[in-house]
């Protein structure tokens, strides 16, 4: 058993057993940028307009336009948090240095830690190189100049299969730092999840393109870490997503000798980011299960290896049908650049539909992280369950979905609100007073017993990309969300009757309608 099962033991238990340190205590006055900073690095603006493909048509491949306007709805800024809400943070946001801007893609405490660096290949419109994504430029920073796609290929090494193949890659980091200076041994808990959140908006944004986002977790990490620069104790490389692009043939398996610059031949980036804090802190638990998740290629697992893992048949009564879920009414880039978190502006006194709730179900359990460890069409990791509160023509209750049959099944009855309010930490949302809060599941140490301790960062990113979903679905439909991990994880535990499955509520996901004529920021017209 590895070190991922004890640190996974840990986070289910935090609630009730503080992770250490137990004293700690942010310094938000040396707190570090919200993304990565290459000072001496050239920065190239990316196209502002629209693609010119139409979502609904289906595109040959990705584009110039098309990658500027995922990257744009993903981790762009579109817009300044100025919302009057009940989080603890609002009284510093009309201070510019504090300011909080919105993103499509969801991230714990909103830090957006995740790197996006492009490993740009011949046939591309871009010189050869590796580039960063610089979201407050909508810009990339060239921190390399020639092809460097042949060492990303070797990282993946020959058994990732097509992706193997491809010309164009994105390359996801993560500075421990930007999250890990407020949540310490928690961060990586979190971070694992905000890479899974940006994965799944990539997916729900090509999508309307017919275009496909792969990822891939496993790799030889301290490859493409000396590639980029960056020690990694203090940076990790989660994934890797090859971009099939438009007019462009696939890479030959025998690669030109890298460009030159690293040890033994291969490119590293001289261009190293900036640290803003004075004080950078280490901690134990953080830096043992960055080693424990490590990736190297050769441990990545067979086809099927996760069908033991698999979550298990809904529990509960006789299912209760839910309505058909409607079609979103609004399209999934325009969902995401209105994707915001409610924050204690949920109002019960409009339920939500049945449809509605029917919606965010449906698209939650068809919601995988689709990396090379899941088998095409094999069975879901996640299990989804629903704390009703005020939700048209249903009892409140706790209830299992059943998506083989889009029924809620009882499992126990009476309104939760009090015990939902009760095991949460914190005091910017009323429970009680969402439409209904959701809770994904998945079988933490099973998979990690079936894929290894790098199976931890999968059961993240799996959980994020559900939340991405809701997040998504929630604004298409014009509802509230939010997504909270403060939260006593074996309570929700004890009280769905899951102790013994060795199922782990990973986060809760509230659903509702907002409070009408809320104050705002009008970010537009500023």
């Amino acid at each position: 058993m590895g070190y991922a099962h004890v640190y996974a033991h840990e986070i289910m238990h935090r609630g009730r057993v503080p992770m250490e340190p137990v004293d700690f205590v942010p310094d938000w006055a040396d707190r570090p940028r919200k993304a990565k900073f290459h000072p001496a690095a050239e920065t190239f603006p990316l196209p502002t307009a629209a693609p010119h493909a139409l979502p609904g048509q289906p595109a040959a491949g990705f584009t110039l336009p098309l990658l500027s306007g995922m990257l744009r709805d993903s981790y762009g800024l579109t817009g300044r948090r100025l919302a009057v809400q009940a989080n603890t943070d609002l009284a510093a946001l009309p201070h510019y240095t504090h300011a909080n801007w919105s993103r499509g893609t969801a991230s714990g405490g909103g830090l957006y830690p995740v790197g996006i660096h492009w490993a740009a290949g011949p046939g591309g419109p871009l010189t050869p190189g590796l580039y960063h994504y610089a979201p407050h430029q909508h810009g990339l920073r060239r921190l390399l100049t020639g092809d460097v796609t042949g060492q990303v290929r070797q990282a993946l090494g020959p058994a990732a299969g097509p992706a193997a193949e491809a010309a164009q890659y994105l390359v996801l980091s993560v500075k421990y730092w930007q999250n890990a200076f407020k949540y310490n041994s928690f961060s990586f808990h979190a971070v694992s999840m905000d890479v899974g959140a940006l994965v799944q908006t990539w997916r729900l944004w090509a999508a309307q393109y017919g275009l496909r986002i792969d990822p891939v977790l496993w790799f030889d990490e301290d490859r493409l870490a000396r590639l980029l620069g960056v020690a990694p104790e203090e940076e990790g490389i989660f994934a890797v997503v090859p971009l099939t692009w438009e007019g462009a043939a696939r890479a030959a398996r025998e690669d030109a000798p890298a460009a030159g610059g690293g040890s033994a031949g291969e490119a590293a980036v001289r261009h190293r980011d900036v640290e803003r804090s004075r004080r950078v802190l280490v901690f134990e638990t953080l830096l043992r299960i960055h080693e424990a998740t490590a990736g190297r290629a050769a441990d990545r697992p067979a086809p099927g290896a996760l069908d033991p893992a698999a979550a298990f048949p809904p529990r509960g009564a006789d299912p209760l049908p839910l309505p058909p879920p409607p079609a979103p009414p609004t399209a999934a880039g325009r969902a995401l650049r209105e994707r915001r978190s409610s924050f204690g502006r949920f109002d019960a006194s409009r339920p939500v539909t049945a449809e509605e709730l029917a919606a965010a179900l449906a698209d939650c359990a068809a919601t995988g992280y689709g990396t090379e460890a899941e088998r095409p069409g094999g069975p879901p990791l996640t299990s989804l369950y629903a704390f009703v509160n005020h939700v048209e023509g249903i009892t409140p209750g706790a209830y299992a979905y059943d998506p083989a049959a889009h029924a809620l099944r009882l499992v126990r009855p009476g309104p939760p609100g009090p015990f939902l309010q009760r095991t949460y930490f914190l005091s910017n949302y009323n429970l009680e007073q969402a439409g209904a809060v959701v809770v994904p599941t998945v079988r933490t140490t099973a998979v990690l017993d079936a894929v290894g301790d790098r199976g931890y960062r999968l059961v993240g990113g799996t959980v994020g990309a559900v939340a991405q979903t809701f997040y998504t679905t929630a604004a298409a439909f014009g509802l509230g969300a939010g997504v909270a991990l403060g939260f006593d994880n074996i309570a929700y535990i004890e009280e769905l009757g899951l102790t013994g499955t060795g199922e782990a509520p990973l986060l809760i996901m509230l659903l509702g309608r907002e409070r009408p004529r809320p104050a705002d920021f009008r970010h537009e017209i500023a």
